[in-house]
């Protein structure tokens, strides 16, 4: 089974309780996306959308510029189905994180938990070029993964651990760090994933 079969059959077969990455609420990326008071016309993009409930939150403070990117059509089809009507101010798109090629440039990129999947240092580095590409000269981009005392799989996958330096090394070619913090995430199953999240701005 490929990548992509293995998402799809994800979210064929399991509802989003049933996965371990669930939040009712994106706190986390809510309050670190709030502090930047963003214009409400802010293209903004969510890397690995899935079940998650950031676009969801975004609708409800009044952002109408957002992009949700998901290898799973199954993925987006759930999420459509979830916001109704509101699903007319969004604009998805089924690729490989890898394939993305970019034709409009954003102001803020969010990514809870599909960057860890990147396990080779090739894809690492193509994932930063394509950011690089996506965000503008004042984007900003917020990265959440696996910390080095999480999980080293998820969804029957490998996964790549990260630190405030290993995740620093990646994108100090382009960006800075502005800032690391590690946060437990309790799962439906009341497990325990220790995640670290990092904000980066655009080097000036």
């Amino acid at each position: 089974m490929n990548k992509k079969e293995h998402w799809e059959n994800v979210f064929a077969t399991k509802t989003e309780k049933e996965v371990s990455w669930y939040q009712e609420y994106p706190q986390t990326s809510v309050d670190f996306f709030t502090a930047l008071q963003l214009p409400l016309d802010a293209k903004i993009i969510d890397i690995g959308g899935g079940d998650s409930y950031f676009i969801d939150a975004l609708l409800d403070m009044g952002y109408t510029n957002l992009t949700l990117l998901d290898i799973s059509a199954n993925a987006i089809e759930r999420i459509r189905k979830r916001l109704g009507t509101k699903a007319d101010h969004v604009t998805f798109i089924e690729s490989d994180i890898l394939d993305f090629n970019p034709t409009e440039q954003y102001r803020f990129w969010h990514d809870r938990a599909c960057f860890h999947f990147l396990t080779e240092a090739h894809q690492i580095e193509k994932y930063a070029d394509i950011v690089d590409k996506a965000l503008t000269k004042e984007g900003r981009l917020f990265i959440g993964a696996f910390s080095n005392e999480g999980p080293k799989k998820c969804s029957g996958l490998d996964i790549k651990q990260y630190t405030m330096e290993s995740l620093r090394f990646v994108f100090e070619k382009e960006f800075q760090l502005k800032g690391c913090f590690i946060e437990d995430h309790k799962t439906p199953f009341d497990t325990i994933q220790n995640f670290i999240f990092c904000g980066f701005k655009r080097k000036l």
